[in-house]
């Protein structure tokens, strides 16, 4: 048995599960409703603001699926009560983010300025050098974070670029070789 998929998912107040017979999950919440196909060797159950993901196997597979879903399940649960968020630190000389509606709008040192649209679920928002991305899906946060952070990832020599907040990126030294006279 996973020790993840064992333990249990408490649901806080306004939060509402249902399973279908064809094991779709829908988690609905202050915030919106998500939906998520689990696997059919798992069971859902449900007492006194507590869910328990049961399994039926002790294979490998069953084992995986098990702690698996328990922690989609488990983020579906966050996501729907306060969501989540990326906070991206953007440094250079000339770089800059703006919002225009619903377009995040980057100037990141090439010849054309990089729009790119907010996903459908996903809010961002900018704060002097920070893009902050907002949703109640975890992997779609992350998903389009990491799209944003690859446009210009952070270089090792002059630190420009993207970082996620609390990234440590190693800074190198630049040519050893050359001498000033």
């Amino acid at each position: 048995m996973s020790r993840i998929g064992k333990l249990p998912v408490s649901l806080p107040a306004g939060v509402e599960v249902k399973v279908s017979d064809d094991n779709l999950v829908t988690v609905k919440g202050p915030k919106g409703e998500l939906q998520e196909q689990i696997s059919k060797r798992l069971k859902i159950e449900i007492k006194d603001g507590v869910l328990h993901v049961i399994t039926d196997g002790n294979d490998k597979e069953a084992r995986e699926a098990h702690g698996l879903y328990r922690s989609l399940i488990n983020n579906m649960v966050t996501g729907v009560t306060t969501g989540f968020e990326k906070r991206l630190q953007l440094g250079g000389v000339g770089y800059k983010a703006e919002k225009k509606g619903n377009v995040l709008a980057l100037q990141l040192g090439y010849s054309h300025p990089v729009d790119m649209e907010d996903p459908e679920g996903i809010q961002t928002e900018v704060a002097g050098n920070e893009v902050i991305v907002r949703g109640i899906d975890k992997a779609l946060v992350g998903n389009y974070a990491a799209n944003i952070r690859a446009k210009r990832p952070v270089e090792p020599y002059k630190g420009k670029g993207f970082r996620y907040a609390g990234e440590n990126v190693l800074r190198k030294e630049g040519k050893a070789g050359a001498k000033k006279k």
